[in-house]
Formats: structure tokens, sequence, C-alpha cells
């Protein structure tokens, strides 16, 4: 099944966002191509049980098995060799990553604390939207009492364009709750997903 976001996009927002844009084309739409959740256990003490501990949370969140990330230097001072398993990661593609942002967006990120949105600043400067977690109890996925260490997430969200304001535009269209005004798209795009 088609997720609702994927929809939504391909028959609205993407229309839309040419126009707002003003782009020519409809392939020059930016679009979003992948999300990348990073979860690194370094600097943990008994980092293998740390390890299975952000393998399994992972794959509860993304629905997806991660894979193992290792180091590339050592450092004395943290104890590590090069090689050592520091961490995990999931790459997010198609059906998946739509269904991960709307669960992102509609209820894990409106779970945290004092929420007052998203920093607008993050972007790298090649169109691409990193996002810091700093507990993963916010998705409704992972059991309270099952919760042995507090594990942080970094959450990339990978766009076709090279251009920030371009990827904002697109993100904030996604749902994304950046701080600050919300656009128009926003405000429909949340209608239609609420309606569906």
């Amino acid at each position: 099944m088609t997720p609702v976001l994927k929809t939504l996009y391909h028959e609205k927002l993407r229309s839309a966002l040419k126009e707002q844009l003003g782009v020519a084309n409809v392939h020059q739409v930016p679009k979003l191509e992948k999300i990348v959740i990073n979860c690194s256990v370094g600097s943990q003490g008994e980092r293998k049980q740390a390890m299975e501990d952000a393998v399994n949370e992972v794959q509860l969140i993304t629905g997806q098995k991660p894979i193992i990330t290792k180091s590339k230097k050592a450092i004395a001072n943290f104890k590590l060799r090069i090689g050592e398993n520091v961490g995990v990661k999931v790459t997010l593609r198609g059906n998946k990553m739509y269904d991960f942002l709307m669960r992102l967006v509609k209820t894990a990120l409106p779970r945290v604390r004092d929420f007052r949105g998203v920093a607008p600043r993050s972007f790298d400067g090649r169109g691409n939207y990193t996002l810091g977690i700093t507990d993963q109890s916010i998705f409704p996925e992972i059991e309270l009492e099952k919760i042995k260490r507090s594990l942080g997430f970094d959450i990339t969200f990978v766009t076709s364009t090279n251009n920030d304001d371009h990827a904002r535009e697109l993100l904030r269209a996604l749902g994304m709750p950046f701080r600050g005004k919300i656009s128009q798209q926003q405000k429909q795009g949340e209608g239609e997903a609420a309606a569906a």
C-alpha cells in the first residue's frame, strides 16, 4: 500500500512546490531521496551490550535491520581500537522512508517535552537536513519499561536539490515542524493527511 505522504507529494505538493519555487520543469522540483538514521554508542560503557540494544531499538523504530558501523581510527582516551563497533546506521528509501517521516512528524516529535519546532537552520549547504534526537523514548514503538540506556540519533534527510531554501520548503510541505511561520503547503498537507 502506498503511504499517504507519498501520494500527497505526487498528487498535490509537487505541483504547489513547482509554482512556489518558480522552477520550469516538474522534474526540477526537489524530492526526498533517502533518510539516514545514525546511532552512535562509542562512548557508552559495556559497548557490546549497548550495541545489541542499539541494533534492536533502531530496528524497531525503522522496521529495517541496521548495519553496524566501525571506528576508522584508534583513540586511546576512549579505549577505542581501529575496526571496533561504534554505532548502527539505517538508510530508508521509498515507502519505508515516507512511513518513517509520517510517524516522526505526526507521532514522535510532538511527544518531545516543551516542543516548539525543529531548528530551521540545520542544513549542510547542499540541501540535506540533519535532526538530532536525544532520547529514543519519543518513538511509540519503544516500550518504556524495556529501555536500559538512553540512545541518541542523528536523522539526515537527503534531498535531490543543492539549494537549502528549496530543501527547507520541501520538508516544510511534507510536514516538518520548523520553528517560525507555517507555510500554506504545510497547512494544506496537514489537512490532507488528517483527512486520509
